[in-house]
């Protein structure tokens, strides 16, 4: 009886995910960036090169079931190679020591991808908003879908803690950092 039972959840559960499909990032395509205040008078941006997902949409629900991701914190580029140092240094993501971000997606509610994200050796909640952009069939047959990924945290929760009072009482860098995420993603 134990078993028919385990059979027959087996069977509905696998029938719940027959029709996500896995896909693969295609990185030339896609974009992980972030941007945050400075001097509290401008906004740096900046993204991560190296990364790595695994992705399954449900293309008749429109909905994700995995989204999980993997950054080289290393990868971080603001385009100003001195800046990038001192962001990968103890003061900052201390990449020798926490060489990843990740995130993992726990639920998908309406435009809400809800996740436990890692970084600099902490684990948070984070719920990002979601928009996709569509499914289609690129020149060699292949299926393709684009979302954006938006979002913020406080790098403080994250132990990123590094900062320097300004004269007129403001702080050299803000704690909101404002997350922004392209990515364009091909059907295995």
């Amino acid at each position: 009886m134990k078993s028919f039972l385990k059979l027959t959840l087996a069977f509905f559960l696998s029938l719940s995910f027959a029709h996500a499909k896995e896909f693969v990032t295609d990185v030339t395509h896609s974009h992980v960036g972030f941007s945050v205040k400075h001097m509290m008078i401008s906004n740096v941006k900046g993204n991560f090169n190296a990364y790595t997902s695994e992705i399954e949409f449900d293309a008749e629900k429109k909905v994700f079931t995995k989204l999980n991701a993997k950054i080289d914190a290393s990868s971080i580029d603001t385009g100003v190679t001195k800046r990038d140092e001192h962001l990968r240094s103890a003061d900052f993501f201390d990449v020798e020591k926490f060489k990843t971000i990740e995130f993992v997606m726990t639920a998908m509610k309406e435009n809400k991808i809800y996740g436990k994200l890692t970084m600099h050796g902490v684990t948070k909640d984070i719920v990002l908003s979601s928009q996709i952009h569509g499914l289609v069939k690129d020149f060699q047959g292949n299926q393709r879908i684009g979302f954006s990924l938006e979002g913020k945290l406080n790098r403080k929760d994250f132990g990123l803690t590094w900062n320097k009072i300004l004269e007129g009482g403001g702080l050299t860098v803000d704690d909101m950092v404002n997350l922004s995420i392209e990515i364009e993603a091909i059907a295995l």
